[in-house]
């Protein structure tokens, strides 16, 4: 029982992460130190003009297509499919600054992340007369 409860808990964050019946997670590891915002993901054996970074409403989105088919006298062998992850940025995120670089199999995107600034206002109230 108790090696069931971990496996189950892994499969439901898996089903939370899911987007779909056409897309795969892509695995991420994040960490937010010294003022940025680091999020890294496993890509291994993709080139880095199939994958796409973007960002829309405070939310950071990585997006890649795989296709790779392999083909000698006796069989052919390929791979293929979307993946997708998107991640919430930290308040105080400067979204203009985001860099993104790929190197062996590994995307790693750096944030850099200022001050939070105060959302909302107060509204003055005026007196009837």
């Amino acid at each position: 029982m108790t090696v069931l409860v971990p496996r189950m808990l892994s499969r439901l964050e898996d089903l939370l992460e899911w987007d779909g019946p056409a897309t795969h997670l892509i695995r991420v590891e994040e960490q937010q130190q010294d003022g940025v915002y680091r999020i890294r993901a496993e890509l291994p054996g993709m080139d880095a003009k199939d994958i796409k970074v973007s960002v829309d409403h405070g939310m950071l989105i990585i997006d890649a297509e795989r296709s790779e088919e392999k083909k000698d006298n006796y069989r052919s062998e390929f791979r293929y499919g979307s993946l997708h992850r998107s991640a919430a940025l930290p308040a105080g995120a400067e979204e203009q600054k985001i860099h993104a670089s790929y190197d062996k199999g590994i995307l790693e995107i750096t944030v850099p992340v200022g001050e939070k600034k105060p959302s909302g206002r107060t509204i003055p109230i005026e007196a009837a007369k």
